[in-house]
């Protein structure tokens, strides 16, 4: 029987960060022949990694790496079960271990098959898994590159990334805002121009739809009814209806009584309002047509026009779950 050490045990937890006993089980199974001992730990995680193949990880961090040019990003979620093993310092060292690794990749199964200290990333996860004893996963990976490059991380549950088409003056306050305004309202999209026609009009349907039926309870109820809206993105909004609620606008002050000399001074308002009564889509999905987090009063896409000649040219969000 192989003299199983100390410093042998020592020397396989600090390679795979399984348990004292663990290692020292593994180490007399594998006769104290080391990286046998490491297999036998493997082979303890996938038989693990099997029995927990249905069991959701929706713990975990969001993590991301910026070069130091600030030229390139990527950012990853590692996912367990339990925010109890997210929390732990080992778990969290490990997160960052990955995503050293992912930042020299350019998609996830490039990621995954890259190199671990002797195995595939893929391997490590199910190593760590046995380890833990909880299912591991990298549930999201997002690479970028850009001029200038910046993120933010909120909690280390959702992180984004932001790309510039230029480097300007203060590039890392306006990324940090940008990335920082992603995670907080979800951005999907860059604009309302990136929308497919068809996702709108379906989108418009089953919206008016909620708010009908919602409507039927409310006005049960006795309660002020929702507004219905025709539209709920710029992309719908035509010359022709815009036009068309101009009309409606000045017919509605002429019923009102409102002198025509002053109708100049409320239109503008009214066309406002209704552009954002009917752009409701927008402001949920598209970066450039949400409100700015940090002062309501003006736009994401006007913000970003306050720092002169840039504009966003990607970004990526991700997040637990």
């Amino acid at each position: 029987m192989a003299n199983i050490t100390a410093a042998d045990v020592k020397k396989l937890r600090e390679a795979t960060g399984a348990g004292m006993m663990d290692c020292k089980k593994a180490l007399v199974e594998a006769e104290g022949d080391f990286d046998k001992a490491i297999e036998v730990l493997r082979k303890k995680g996938q038989k693990v990694a099997a029995k927990r193949a249905d069991r959701e990880s929706t713990e975990g961090v969001a993590i991301t790496k910026i070069n130091d040019d600030n030229t390139s990003g990527v950012a990853i979620v590692l996912a367990c079960e339990t925010d109890f093993v997210a929390k732990n310092d080992s778990f969290k060292e490990l997160a960052q271990q990955f995503v050293n690794i992912a930042f020299n990749h350019d998609t996830k199964e490039s990621f995954l098959a890259a190199d671990f200290g002797g195995m595939t990333v893929a391997d490590k996860l199910i190593e760590q898994t046995g380890v833990i004893g909880e299912k591991l996963d990298i549930t999201a990976f997002e690479k970028i590159e850009a001029a200038y490059v910046g993120s933010y991380t909120h909690g280390g549950k959702i992180a984004a990334i932001v790309g510039l088409n230029n480097a300007v003056d203060k590039s890392d306050v306006l990324t940090k805002d940008l990335a920082m305004q992603i995670a907080s309202m979800g951005a999907t999209t860059l604009s309302y121009k990136d929308f497919d026609p068809e996702f709108v009009a379906a989108e418009t349907e089953a919206r008016i739809a909620v708010i009908e039926k919602d409507n039927i309870e409310l006005g049960r109820l006795g309660k002020t009814l929702k507004n219905v809206p025709k539209y709920i993105s710029m992309s719908q909004l035509t010359e022709e209806v815009l036009a068309q609620a101009e009309e409606d606008a000045k017919a509605e002050l002429k019923a009102e009584g409102k002198p025509e000399q002053i109708w100049d001074r409320i239109l503008p308002g009214k066309m406002e309002r209704f552009i954002s009564d009917n752009t409701t889509l927008d402001k949920e999905q598209c970066l450039l047509d949400q409100n700015f987090i940090k002062d309501e009063k003006k736009s994401v896409a006007a913000y970003v026009d306050s720092y002169g000649d840039v504009a966003i040219s990607t970004f990526k969000r991700v997040t637990l779950g």
